[in-house]
C-alpha cells in the first residue's frame, strides 16, 4: 500500500483504467474531475506507459481531488460554461470517484460534481453524461413574481419537479396541484403527464413552470380550460403524423401569409431561424404551397428520408403561409428532423447553418426526380478546356441529382490542385449548395502572463500580450520582449499549477496548447541556453518536510512558487546553497531575536540526496560564495534588511555584475548571503532526475557538484527540491510574497473594436490560393502519395438563390472562438461577375431576401432571422414566436451569419421557373377568355351576384364560389 492508506500505485492505475471503460447506462451517476488534477494523478501512478518517469515521486503527488478549475467563482455547485470533455474535465463512474476520494480525499469546502447519464434522441437513442443541467424557474400561480431557480437533469420527471415545487412552496400534502409551462405572459401549456421526463416535455433552459393549487370549492384558479392554452401534447406516441402544428386560440385570422412566428420548443431558435429563411425563398415556397412536391416525392431513395422530411416541411410551410395564425408550434417538424438527424433531436443549442445544410440535403433526396442513380466514372480535366470539363461535370451531376433544390440552390465551382513535388495539376468541377466564406480576420488573441525577472528582489509583473492564435511560444517571447525589454532568447515559458512546473515549453511549441485558464510564468534567465553550454538551468520546487511520516499525504507537500535558477555546470555544494538562498531573498524574513540564542545545532548526519553528507554548516565554517567583483554601491540593495542581527555579516552578497550573469564565478571576494551565517541551513536539497533521486551530482570527497550533458536539456521532470522543516519554514519563509505582484500598463489594454469587412473581401479570400494543412493532404496520383498541395477555388456558375455562410465559428483542440466582426453586405445589386471565371456565365446580379442571425458567444447564444415577404416586398424580423416589421438599415449587423440572395433574373414575373411561367399562362388565358365571352351587361350582373353572395356570407357561412377563388389566387 502507498502512504496515506491508498492502494499501491499499480492497483490504483489498473482499477481506474478498467473503470474508465465502463459503458454508459441510463440513470447511472458519473463524476467530473478537473483534468489538471487528473493529469497530475496520472503522472504520480505512471498511468501512461510512456510517462512512468515520476511514478511514486512525492513531488508529483496530486493531493486531494481539486475541481476548483471547473467551478464558477464563489459557487461550489455551478460549473463554468463551455467546458470540454477530456480537455477541461474527465468523467469517471461512481465506483472510480469513490476510489479516488478514498485514496486522496476531496479539497476542503468542495462538493462532488455528480451528473446523470441520460438518453438522447427521440428515435435513435444514445447515452450521454449530462454535464450541464437544465435551469428551470419555478413559481406559484398566486405569486408569479416570486421566482425560484433550480437545476434539474433532463432525465428528471415532471412528477419529481412537482414534488420539489410542493416542498419549495410549502404546499400541504392534501392539496391538489397541477403544473403549467408558461410560454409567454399569457400563454400556458398544461404539464399533465407526470411520468414524462424534462426532455420528453421539451422543457428548456430558463423555462418558467407554474404550480397551481385547487380552490377550497373544488374549482381551479385557471379554470377547467383556459382560452390561451396551447393544446399541444409532448408525449411522442400521441403525435398525429403531420398536423400537430399547434397554435394559440387567440391567434387572429387576419394575419398576413408568411408573417407567422415559430414557438421555441427549448433551444430551437436555431431551427426557427433557418426555417423562416427557407420559408421566404419564393420559388421554394410556391412549389410547396401549390403541392407540386406530391408528384416528385421519392419515398424509395436509400439516401433520402422516405419523403417524411419533405412532407413535414410542406405541412409547416402551409401553416406559415395560411394567414390564419400569429405563430405555430413546429413539434412534428422537429420530431421528423430529430428522427433522421439525432444530433438535432435533443434540446441543446445547435447551429442554424448545420440544420440548413441537413434540410437542403434531406429535401433534395426526398424530392430527387432520379429514381435510379447511374454509376458515373469521374474523369480528370487532363488539359481539356474548362468549358468542356464544366459541362461534363454538370451533366454528370444532373444524371444523379435532379430536384427543386438543385434547380434553386446548386452552382458549380472549379477546384485546382497543384502538387508541390511533381507539379501535377488536377482540375475538377464540383457542385455546391452554399458558399462557406472565411472572414479575413487578424488571427490574434490576448494572453495574460507573469514575468519573473532575473533580479531576485524585483517583483513579478503581470503583462497582457497580443499573440497570434496560430503561432508558437517564440511569438509569445517576442511580444513580451517588446513590452518588458528582456531579450526573447533569455526567456523560458512555463505553466505553473499546484506549486510545481506543470509544463516547461519549448520555443517551437504551438501557442494553441496554452489555455485561457493556465497560469503562465515566463522566467528571465541569465544565459542564452542555445549558445551557452557552460551553465545549466534547473527547475526548483519548495517542499515542506514532516517528521512523523516523511511526507504528509493529506495535502500536497509543495508550497510557494517554483522557480528556475541558472548555475555553472561545476560548482560547490555551498555555492549552490547560497545561490538558492539569493534567489529566495524576497521571500525570506528575519526571525525573532531571542530565538537565536536558543538554537541548537542538530545532528550533523542529515541526508542530502540519500548520501550521509553534512546538511549543516559546522560552527565557524563560513559558507563560501565567490563573486566576480565587489560593488559597494549595490550591496545594500542585494541583501535582506540589515536589522536582521542574526546575519553574521552585512557585506554585499553579490554585485550587479553577478546579477547580470546570474551565477557566481569562482574568483574574487568572499561574503555570506543573508541568513547564510546561520549555524543551521534553512533547507536541505535533493536532486530529482526523471522522477528518481539523482545521487551522481555530489562528489563526496570535495562536495563538488557537476552536471553532465543530459542536464543541459530543460525538463519539468528533472528538478531540484528544497526541503524545509516546518518550524524553519514558519519562521523564515514569507508565503504572502508569492501573491504580491505588479501589473504592467498593458493589463489595462482592451482590444480595439475590429474593423468591418466587405462581403467581397470574404469572397476574394475564398478564391485565394492556399496550401493544404499537414492534417489534410491531397493524394497525388502521379507521386502515388499524399502531398501538401496548393488549392484554388473559382466560381464557374451560380444558382438562382445563392446561400452565403459566413464562417464566424472556429474550432481547434484547445480553442473555440466566435468572430463577431461586421461584414458589410449589399441588400440589393450584389454583383458577382468579377468572381466568375466563366465568360458565358450570364446574369449574376443578386438581391438579398433573408438573413439568419446569431447573437452571443460559442456554444449558446440566440438565433433570429430577417426576411423579405414575397407578397408585400417588405422586411420583417422573426424572433421565435414574434414577428415584427424591420427597416433595411437594421439588417446589416455583426450578428449576420447566413445570407440568402436571389438572382434578379429569376424573381417572380420573369418566367425563369416553370411555376412562374404556369402562373403567367393562367393569367393570360383567364383574361383572354374573359374578354371574348363577357359583355358589359354580363359583367354588371356578375358584380351584383358577388355583392349578394358577400351579403349572405355571414348569415349562411357559405364559401365563395370557385371562380372568385381562382381570381384571388392569380392576383396574389
Amino acid at each position: 500500500m502507498a502512504e496515506g492508506g491508498a492502494a499501491d500505485l499499480d492497483t490504483q492505475r489498473a482499477e481506474v483504467a478498467a473503470l474508465l471503460k465502463t459503458q454508459l447506462r441510463k440513470g447511472d451517476t458519473w463524476y467530473l474531475v478537473d483534468s489538471h488534477w487528473f493529469k497530475q494523478w496520472k503522472k504520480y501512478v505512471g498511468f501512461d506507459s510512456w510517462d512512468k518517469y515520476q511514478m511514486g515521486d512525492q513531488n508529483v503527488y496530486p493531493g486531494p481531488v481539486d475541481n476548483s478549475g471547473l467551478l464558477r467563482d464563489g459557487d461550489v455547485l455551478a460549473i463554468k460554461e463551455h467546458l470540454i470533455d477530456e480537455l477541461d474535465y474527465i468523467l469517471v463512474p461512481t465506483e472510480g470517484w469513490n476510489k479516488l476520494v478514498s485514496w486522496y480525499g476531496l479539497t476542503e469546502a468542495q462538493e462532488p460534481i455528480a451528473r446523470k447519464v441520460v438518453e438522447q434522441g427521440m428515435f435513435v437513442k444514445h447515452c450521454k453524461v449530462e454535464v450541464y443541467l437544465t435551469e428551470l424557474k419555478l413559481c406559484e400561480d398566486s405569486n408569479m413574481e416570486n421566482v425560484v431557480t433550480r437545476r434539474f437533469s433532463k432525465a428528471d420527471t415532471i412528477d419529481a419537479i412537482e414534488k420539489e415545487m410542493r416542498k419549495l412552496f410549502s404546499i400541504p400534502e392534501e392539496k391538489e396541484t397541477r403544473l403549467w409551462n408558461k410560454y409567454m405572459s399569457n400563454t400556458f401549456e398544461p404539464l399533465n403527464k407526470p411520468d414524462s421526463t424534462i426532455q420528453d416535455a421539451g422543457l428548456y433552459q430558463g423555462q418558467v413552470l407554474v404550480i397551481e393549487q385547487k380552490n377550497e370549492d373544488g374549482t381551479w384558479p385557471r379554470g377547467s380550460s383556459t382560452p390561451n392554452v396551447k393544446n399541444s401534447s409532448y408525449s411522442l406516441p400521441s403525435y398525429p403524423p403531420y398536423n400537430s402544428y399547434d397554435y394559440s386560440d387567440h391567434a387572429r385570422h387576419s394575419e398576413k401569409p408568411g408573417l407567422c412566428g415559430l414557438s421555441n420548443l427549448g433551444n430551437t431558435c436555431f431551427m426557427n431561424s433557418a426555417t423562416q429563411c427557407l420559408s421566404n425563398i419564393p420559388p421554394l415556397t410556391e412549389y410547396f404551397l401549390k403541392d407540386k412536391y406530391t408528384d416528385e416525392l421519392n419515398e424509395d431513395n436509400p439516401l433520402g428520408m422516405k419523403g417524411e422530411i419533405a412532407k413535414a416541411y410542406a405541412e409547416l410551410t402551409k401553416q406559415l403561409w395560411s394567414g390564419k395564425y400569429s405563430y405555430v408550434t413546429p413539434r412534428a417538424f422537429k420530431t421528423q428532423v430529430g428522427r433522421f438527424a439525432p444530433q438535432f433531436s435533443g434540446y441543446q443549442q445547435q447551429d442554424s447553418h448545420e440544420l440548413l445544410a441537413f434540410l437542403l440535403d434531406g429535401l433534395h433526396e426526398d424530392l430527387n426526380r432520379i429514381r435510379k442513380k447511374p454509376y458515373i466514372q469521374l474523369k480528370d480535366a487532363d488539359g481539356r478546356p474548362d468549358k468542356v470539363v464544366a459541362e461534363e461535370a454538370w451533366e454528370n451531376h444532373i444524371k444523379r441529382n435532379d430536384s427543386i433544390i438543385v434547380d434553386i440552390f446548386h452552382g458549380l465551382f472549379k477546384s485546382t490542385l497543384v502538387c508541390p513535388v511533381c507539379a501535377k495539376i488536377s482540375v475538377t468541377f464540383d457542385p455546391f449548395c452554399y458558399l462557406t466564406l472565411p472572414l479575413p480576420m487578424k488571427k490574434e488573441r490576448t494572453l495574460e502572463v507573469y514575468l519573473v525577472r532575473l533580479d531576485p528582489l524585483a517583483k513579478t509583473t503581470q503583462y497582457k500580450l497580443t499573440v497570434p492564435k496560430v503561432g508558437y511560444i517564440s511569438d509569445l517571447c517576442t511580444s513580451l520582449s517588446t513590452l518588458s525589454g528582456v531579450p526573447a532568447e533569455k526567456m523560458i515559458v512555463t505553466d505553473i499549477y499546484n506549486h510545481r512546473f506543470h509544463r516547461i515549453f519549448a520555443t517551437n511549441e504551438n501557442l494553441s496548447s496554452i489555455m485561457e485558464r493556465d497560469d503562465i510564468y515566463v522566467f528571465e534567465v541569465a544565459v542564452n541556453r542555445m549558445e551557452d553550454t557552460e551553465h545549466v538551468v534547473i527547475p526548483v520546487h519548495l517542499r515542506e518536510k514532516y517528521k512523523q511520516s516523511g511526507y504528509n499525504h493529506t495535502s500536497t507537500p509543495l508550497f510557494g512558487q517554483p522557480f528556475l535558477i541558472t548555475v555553472p555546470r561545476t560548482l560547490s555544494e555551498d555555492k549552490l546553497y547560497n545561490l538558492l538562498l539569493l534567489s529566495l531573498c524576497r521571500h525570506l524574513r528575519c526571525p525573532v531575536e531571542e530565538e537565536e540564542s536558543e538554537e541548537t545545532v542538530p545532528t550533523k548526519q542529515h541526508t542530502i540526496n540519500g548520501n550521509a553528507t553534512n546538511g549543516i554548516l559546522e560552527e565557524g565554517s563560513p559558507s563560501e560564495m565567490e563573486t566576480d567583483e565587489q560593488d559597494d554601491e549595490s550591496s545594500q540593495d542585494q541583501e535582506l534588511p540589515s536589522e536582521c542581527d542574526n546575519s553574521q555579516s552585512e557585506d554585499s552578497v553579490v554585485g550587479d555584475n553577478e546579477l547580470e550573469n546570474g551565477v557566481g564565478q569562482e574568483n574574487s571576494t568572499k561574503g555570506p548571503p543573508p541568513l547564510a551565517g546561520h549555524k543551521k541551513r534553512l533547507f536541505t536539497f535533493q536532486f530529482n532526475n526523471m522522477g528518481k533521486t539523482d545521487f551522481s551530482f555530489i562528489k563526496e570527497e570535495s562536495r563538488q557538484i557537476r552536471f553532465d550533458e543530459g542536464h543541459l536539456r530543460l525538463s519539468d521532470r528533472s528538478y531540484l527540491s528544497l526541503d524545509w522543516e516546518p518550524e524553519t519554514k514558519k519562521k523564515y519563509f514569507d508565503e504572502t510574497v508569492t501573491e504580491d505582484f505588479d501589473k504592467h500598463e498593458s493589463m489595462e489594454y482592451k482590444p480595439q473594436k475590429k474593423a468591418f469587412f466587405k462581403l467581397n473581401d470574404c469572397i476574394e479570400l475564398f478564391t485565394t490560393k492556399e496550401k493544404l494543412g499537414a492534417e489534410d493532404p491531397w493524394y497525388c496520383p502521379n507521386c502515388k502519395q499524399h502531398q501538401q498541395a496548393t488549392k484554388k477555388l473559382d466560381l464557374w456558375s451560380l444558382p438562382p438563390v445563392l446561400v452565403v455562410h459566413l464562417k464566424r465559428f472556429s474550432y481547434s483542440r484547445y480553442m473555440r472562438d466566435k468572430l463577431d466582426s461586421l461584414v458589410d453586405f449589399p441588400i440589393r445589386d450584389l454583383d458577382m461577375s468579377e468572381f466568375l471565371i466563366n465568360p458565358n456565365a450570364g446574369p449574376c446580379r443578386y438581391d438579398l431576401i433573408a438573413v439568419s442571425n446569431h447573437y452571443g458567444g460559442m456554444g449558446g447564444g440566440h438565433y433570429t432571422a430577417y426576411a423579405k415577404n414575397k407578397d408585400d416586398d417588405k422586411w420583417y424580423y422573426f424572433d421565435d414566436s414574434s414577428v415584427s416589421p424591420a427597416s433595411e438599415d437594421q439588417i446589416v449587423s455583426k450578428a449576420a451569419y447566413v445570407l440568402f440572395y436571389q438572382r434578379q433574373d429569376t424573381v417572380k414575373g420573369t418566367g425563369y421557373f416553370a411555376l412562374d411561367r404556369e402562373d403567367h399562362e393562367e393569367q393570360r388565358s383567364s383574361s383572354a377568355q374573359g374578354g371574348a365571352t363577357q359583355s358589359e351587361e354580363e359583367e354588371e350582373e356578375e358584380e351584383e351576384e358577388e355583392e349578394d353572395l358577400n351579403d349572405n356570407e355571414n348569415e349562411e357561412g357559405e364559401e365563395e364560389p370557385e371562380p372568385n377563388h381562382d381570381v384571388t389566387m392569380n392576383t396574389n
